[in-house]
């Protein structure tokens, strides 16, 4: 099992930015793909942006705007959300997946990550 420990979350007004850092630990060794998804209140679950290697893939709504990274040596995944909007205001999850077929396919399905961060609350005011 792998343990996600997810932070940064913050308030801020929109326009601003925030980081968030998700440190991975125990059986690191089984994840081949991270991603960052995110719940708003009284909606769904939805994927934010995977990475797998050196390739990402975000949803529309922020592409141009987040930026998903990853330090294997620090075991620690981010994501750079800058441009922030009201309608981003939700908890954020970060998630790892032990099984990567065709990957680019699923990243952004959530039954298909095995282990998830308690996640960080960003909330972004008008």
């Amino acid at each position: 099992q792998v343990q996600l420990v997810d932070s940064g979350g913050g308030s801020v007004q929109a326009g601003g930015s925030l980081r968030l850092s998700c440190v991975a630990s125990g059986y690191t060794y089984r994840r081949c793909s991270m991603a960052w998804f995110r719940q708003a209140p009284g909606k769904e679950r939805e994927g934010v942006a995977g990475i797998y290697g050196s390739s990402t893939r975000y949803v529309d709504s922020v592409k141009g705007r987040f930026t998903i990274s990853q330090d294997n040596a620090k075991n620690t995944l981010y994501l750079q959300m800058n441009s922030l909007k009201p309608e981003d205001t939700a908890m954020y999850y970060c998630a790892a997946m032990a099984s990567c077929g065709i990957w680019y396919l699923r990243w952004y399905r959530q039954n298909d990550y095995s282990d998830w961060g308690q996640g960080t609350q960003v909330t972004v005011s008008s």
